[in-house]
């Protein structure tokens, strides 16, 4: 095996049973037994479990489009359905792991109530570029929504929405509280959406009032 793959065999290793196991619960020997290496080709990348920690971080940044959002957006172009489109992905791993699964990177930040300053950076490195691609498809949907709206917020609250939605559907072993959240979520979306036509629609009426009363004048 050469160097590199090693260090990737460690990374994925890691990086399943983090999630599958938690990190505080994930010895540096569960590591080794489960990617078959030994404990000098692991020190060698990575000085501490940390280290290792830092690694997966930075590969679940790294593979945000690949792993996530190109899967779930596949055959999706319209802005607003990527969003629901991607949190329906989530909603698939939910159903599939009978409610087991939970996002990894909200995971670790609940596990990880005081982490160290690298570990903190990343897990916010990660959030923000997973609101960056919402708040992406939230531009895209350009005057759709209105103009005074706060993109910005919004993506973040679709975040919040999917980590609560997650969190409750494991604690209740119930794929209807995240089916519950993502509803409202919706609706939401669509009282956004009606506003700007219900307002272009008002003015389009004013001014055929407006019109048809100064054709009345005239005559």
């Amino acid at each position: 095996m050469q160097p590199a793959d090693t260090r990737t065999r460690l990374i994925v290793t890691a990086m399943q049973l983090f999630w599958e196991k938690g990190y505080g619960s994930t010895s540096v020997a569960d590591v080794l037994q489960a990617a078959k290496v030994n404990s000098g080709s692991l020190y060698h990348f990575f000085p501490g479990k940390q280290d290792l920690l830092l690694a997966v971080l930075d590969m679940y940044h790294g593979g945000l489009r690949s792993m996530l959002l190109e899967p779930a957006w596949r055959g999706v172009t319209d802005p607003i359905e990527r969003i629901f489109a991607l949190l329906a992905r989530y909603r698939r791993s939910l159903t599939d792991t009978d409610c087991f699964y939970g996002c990894p990177i909200g995971s670790l930040a609940l596990e990880l109530h005081e982490p160290d300053q690298p570990v903190r950076e990343r897990l916010a490195a990660n959030f923000a570029a997973w609101t960056d691609a919402i708040h992406q498809c939230l531009k895209d949907a350009a005057s759709r929504l209105p103009r005074d709206l706060d993109r910005r917020e919004l993506a973040a609250f679709v975040l919040t929405t999917m980590e609560g939605a997650v969190m409750q559907a494991r604690t209740y072993r119930d794929i209807g509280s995240f089916d519950g959240a993502v509803r409202q979520l919706r609706a939401y979306f669509d009282s956004l959406l009606r506003g700007p036509q219900a307002r272009r629609a008002t003015r389009e009426l004013r001014t055929r009032s407006e019109l048809r009363t100064r054709s009345k004048e005239r005559s």
